[in-house]
């Protein structure tokens, strides 16, 4: 009889594991990335142990767009206790299918405007999380690129052109690069297959001096690639990320975008002891960081200009 009734009790309690849903647009079953990794080590920082304490349900879309609905749909159906969703497109199907179970979201866009919350200050519904900012830095980075390569005049902007933001964010850059009085051209690549290489053509026949890349899916699963095409171009680079530098580039001016998954575990951990979504506020970040790579910048023959040189709060040499 002892037996009998230990087991139903530890498959009781099993199931009362709370479950994290978690959707990367990037990652995959063999290699998650390191925003995931991020998200757990908040949880830990926060006394809980997976696998005790929580399971997290990843699923990577593998820098694809189209299966992004279907893999939310198929968390939603598992009834996870929360969502943590980093992609507009996994935002907008959560929106679409979901006004019960709580989301997370780390976001480039801006929510209110993409219509997922009400204000920051009160989302309302079941949203809430971290707006990175990063449509804001824009007209920052090209300051930060034209102060360390003065001589530039025409920038390319490498954008996944089906990806919801891209207009958006070029629109941003092209105003800044007014007001400096840089040229911009745009080169796009689809998320399915993107021709790099044909882009880096592309910016070599239009003379473009530097490169400032746009963060999505399926430009961030090819962060090496890109920097070895434009270390071998010789093309100074910029992006929206400091991950995107470990990898390769020249340059990042952003939140640190690892830091920002470590904070989204605050979210998970009030939401599982009972706080609703709609009572959390959404954060904005305070601090930015600029990291230079001085080991690209020497490949690509490039003296980072001491005065930038002292503003960066990672080097990495």
């Amino acid at each position: 009889m002892l037996v009998v009734f230990c087991l139903p009790a530890e498959a009781q309690q099993q199931a009362k594991m709370p479950r994290i849903g978690y959707v990367s647009g990037t990652g995959s079953t063999f290699n998650p990335g390191p925003y995931v990794e991020a998200l757990r080590q908040g949880l830990r920082d926060l006394g809980y142990t997976e696998g005790k304490d929580f399971v997290i349900e990843f699923r990577g879309a593998e820098g694809k767009l189209e299966p992004i609905p279907s893999i939310v749909g198929e968390l939603i159906q598992l009834k996870v206790d929360v969502l943590v969703l980093p992609t507009i497109s996994a935002l907008r199907a959560a929106k679409q299918s979901t006004n019960t179970i709580p989301v997370v979201m780390v976001t480039q866009g801006d929510p209110v405007a993409l219509g997922l919350i009400d204000s920051l200050a009160h989302p309302g519904g079941n949203f809430t999380g971290i707006t990175s900012l990063q449509r804001d830095l824009g007209g920052k980075r090209l300051e930060l690129l034209k102060e360390t390569v003065p001589k530039i005049s025409t920038i390319g902007i490498l954008l996944g052109a089906d990806e919801e933001v891209a207009p958006i964010g070029f629109k941003d850059y092209e105003a800044a690069a007014r007001a400096l009085k840089l040229q911009i051209h745009s080169l796009g690549v689809r998320s399915s297959n993107p021709d790099l290489e044909g882009a880096f053509r592309e910016a070599v026949k239009e003379r473009v001096n530097a490169i400032v890349t746009m963060t999505s899916n399926s430009l961030f699963r090819n962060s090496k690639k890109i920097a070895e095409l434009a270390i071998k171009n010789r093309l100074p680079t910029m992006f929206e990320g400091g991950t995107w530098v470990e990898s390769g580039g020249l340059m990042s001016y952003s939140a640190n975008d690892l830091e920002l998954y470590r904070r989204a575990a605050m979210y998970v951990d009030k939401i599982l002891k009972g706080v609703k979504p709609a009572d959390l506020p959404v954060e904005q970040p305070t601090k930015f960081e600029l990291v230079v790579n001085l080991k690209t910048a020497k490949q690509i023959g490039l003296t980072i200009p001491p005065n930038v040189l002292a503003r960066a709060d990672r080097v990495i040499k």
